[in-house]
C-alpha cells in the first residue's frame, strides 16, 4: 500500500515536473519567437527619432516660407504703394510749380506765355517767325493725338459721370461712344519744365449752361484738375468804347455789334465815353436808332469835354458802373468781335483769380490786299496769312472784372500815349498773383484804318506808332511785291520776249 501510495506520488511529481517543464518550453518558444536582437531595435528608434527631427523641420520650413510669403507681398505692396506715392508726391509738386490756380510774378509783357486756342480741325497760334501760319489744321500725328486724348478724356468724364470721383488718371484712346457734348472753346500750354495745361469748354445739347474742365498733364498719365458747371447767361459784359471824332467809324461798329452780337448775345450793356460836343447828336442819333430797330436798351453814353485820351475814356466808363461787379470789355471802334468772343471772354475770367488778354487778328489794307474787288467789311474777317497777323504786341484789348481793374489801380495817369498806358495796366496784373490768359482769338478783328503818328507823341510811343503803321499795311511778300514792282515788271516783259523769239 505504501509503496503504491510512494509510486502513485512520484508519478504524480513526474506529470507536474513534465507540465512545468512543457509550459517553460512553450513560454520560450514564444519569447524566442517574438524577441529581435538589441542592435535592430535601437537601429529603428534612431529612425523614428531622425523622422520626427526632420518632420518637424519641414512643419519650420514651411512655415518660414509660407511667413517669408507674406512678408514678401505686405513689402510688395508697401513698395508699389511708395512708389505710387512718391510719384502722386513728384505729380502735385508738378501740379504746385504750374501756373494753373494761380498767377506767377512775370518781370515784363514778353515773359508770358500764351496759350494757343484749338477746335475739333484747327489750331491757331501765335506766329514764330515767317514760317508757320496764324491757323493750322491738325495735321501732326502727335498734336493730334495730343489734343484728340484729352478731348476723349473730357468726353468720357462728361458721359460718365461715375468716372468723375473713381479715377485720377484718365484713359485714353478708346474713342468717342457717345458725344452729347460740343466743344465750344479750347485753350492749351507746355510749359517746358512741368507740363501741359488744357482748359475745355463744352456744351452739352440743348442746354445753356457750360461745363468747364481743366486738365495737366505733367509729362506723365493726363490729371483731372478741375470740373465746374459754369452758367454763363447771368454774366453781364459792359462793352466800353472810347469814342472821338471818328463818327463813320462809329457807324460800322454798331452795324456789327447789332447784327453780330445783339442778335446772338443780349446779355451786354454797351458804354461809349465821346470826347468832345460837335459830335454828339450824330452818335445820339446812331446809338437811338439801334435801340428803336433792335429793342435794345442796355446802353449808356457818357460825354467828356476834354482831348481824347482812350485810357482816360476807358477809365471813365469803368468807373461810371455803380452796380454788382460786371465782367468790362474794354474795346475799340475799330475792333469787330463775334458772340463766341463773348462767351470765350466770360469762360477766361474770374473775379480775383484771372484776366484775359485775347490776341486779335489785325486785317491788313484792304486795297493792297484785294485791290479793286473788295469785299463786304464781314466777309473780310478771315484768319489767313495774307489777309493779317496776330497782334500779340497790342494789349489794348481785355476781358477783366471790375474788381480786378479797380484793385490793381486801373491806367497809370502819369503815362501819356495809347500803347504804353496799355502795357503799364498788363504789367500790373503780371506783377499781382492773378492768372493773365493770353491766347489768340478767332473771334476778335482789328479792322484796318489810316493811322496818324502825331509829331507831340514821346519817342516811344512815335516808334510804336510807326511800328504798328507798317505792320498793319500789308505782309512781307505783298510789301515786297509793292517795292519790287518795278523790277517785276521788267523780269516779266523780258521773259515774254525770249519766249517770243525762242
Amino acid at each position: 500500500m505504501q509503496r503504491r501510495w510512494f509510486l502513485g506520488k512520484r508519478a504524480i511529481a513526474a506529470l507536474l515536473f513534465c507540465f512545468v517543464l512543457l509550459l517553460y518550453r512553450q513560454a520560450c518558444r514564444s519569447q524566442s519567437q517574438t524577441r529581435r536582437p538589441a542592435g535592430e531595435d535601437a537601429f529603428e528608434a534612431l529612425l523614428q527619432q531622425h523622422e520626427r527631427r526632420y518632420l518637424q523641420h519641414s512643419r519650420n520650413l514651411t512655415r518660414l516660407i509660407s511667413q517669408l510669403k507674406a512678408e514678401l507681398q505686405r513689402s510688395a505692396v508697401e513698395l508699389e504703394e511708395q512708389n505710387q506715392s512718391e510719384l502722386e508726391e513728384f505729380l502735385r509738386k508738378q501740379l504746385r510749380r504750374a501756373e494753373i490756380f494761380t498767377g506767377e510774378r512775370l518781370p515784363d509783357e514778353f515773359a508770358v506765355l500764351p496759350f494757343e486756342t484749338f477746335t475739333l480741325r484747327r489750331v491757331y497760334q501765335l506766329e514764330s517767325g515767317l514760317a508757320r501760319l496764324p491757323v493750322e489744321s491738325l495735321m501732326g500725328q502727335d498734336r493730334r493725338n495730343e489734343l484728340n486724348g484729352a478731348l476723349e478724356a473730357a468726353l468720357h468724364l462728361l458721359n460718365e459721370p461715375q468716372l468723375r470721383d473713381s479715377q485720377q488718371y484718365l484713359p485714353v484712346g478708346r474713342g468717342c461712344f457717345k458725344c452729347n457734348f460740343s466743344l465750344m472753346a479750347g485753350i492749351f500750354r507746355t510749359e517746358r519744365d512741368k507740363g501741359t495745361l488744357y482748359d475745355l469748354t463744352f456744351r452739352e445739347n440743348s442746354v445753356p449752361d457750360f461745363r468747364r474742365l481743366v486738365f495737366f498733364r505733367p509729362f506723365a498719365p493726363l490729371m483731372k484738375v478741375k470740373e465746374e458747371l459754369m452758367d454763363a447767361s447771368q454774366i453781364l459784359i459792359n462793352i466800353i468804347v472810347p469814342l472821338a471824332d471818328t463818327v463813320d467809324a462809329f457807324r460800322q461798329f454798331m452795324q456789327h455789334f447789332s447784327d453780330a452780337c445783339i442778335r446772338q448775345d443780349g446779355r451786354t450793356h454797351l458804354t461809349v465815353v465821346l470826347f468832345g460836343s460837335e459830335k454828339m447828336h450824330e452818335v445820339k442819333g446812331i446809338l437811338d436808332g439801334m435801340s428803336r430797330r433792335m429793342k435794345y436798351r442796355n446802353v449808356t453814353l457818357i460825354r467828356l469835354n476834354e482831348a481824347f485820351s482812350r485810357r482816360r475814356g476807358l477809365d471813365v466808363g469803368a468807373r461810371a458802373w455803380k452796380r454788382s461787379n460786371v465782367l468790362l470789355f474794354l474795346c475799340d471802334v475799330n475792333i469787330r468781335f463775334s458772340a463766341e468772343f463773348l462767351n470765350s471772354c466770360r469762360m477766361n475770367t474770374e473775379p480775383g483769380q484771372k484776366v484775359f488778354y485775347p490776341v486779335m487778328f489785325s486785317l491788313y489794307n484792304p486795297e493792297v490786299i484785294y485791290g479793286q474787288h473788295i469785299p463786304s467789311a464781314e466777309d473780310q474777317l478771315v484768319i489767313r496769312k495774307d489777309f493779317g497777323f496776330w497782334k500779340d504786341f497790342d494789349f489794348g484789348t481785355t476781358c477783366q472784372y471790375r474788381s480786378d481793374f479797380i484793385n490793381t489801380g486801373g491806367f497809370d495817369v502819369s503815362v501819356k500815349g495809347g500803347a504804353t498806358e496799355d502795357v503799364h495796366l498788363y504789367r500790373k496784373f503780371l506783377h499781382s498773383s492773378l492768372m493773365v490768359v493770353r491766347a489768340p482769338s478767332r473771334g476778335l478783328f482789328h479792322v484796318w484804318h489810316p493811322t496818324v503818328c502825331h509829331a507831340h507823341l514821346s519817342s516811344e510811343t512815335f516808334k510804336l506808332c510807326l511800328q504798328d503803321k507798317a505792320l498793319n499795311q500789308a505782309s512781307h511778300s505783298q510789301l515786297g511785291q509793292i517795292i519790287f514792282h518795278q523790277q517785276i515788271n521788267n523780269h516779266l516783259h523780258k521773259y515774254k520776249q525770249h519766249n517770243i523769239k525762242s
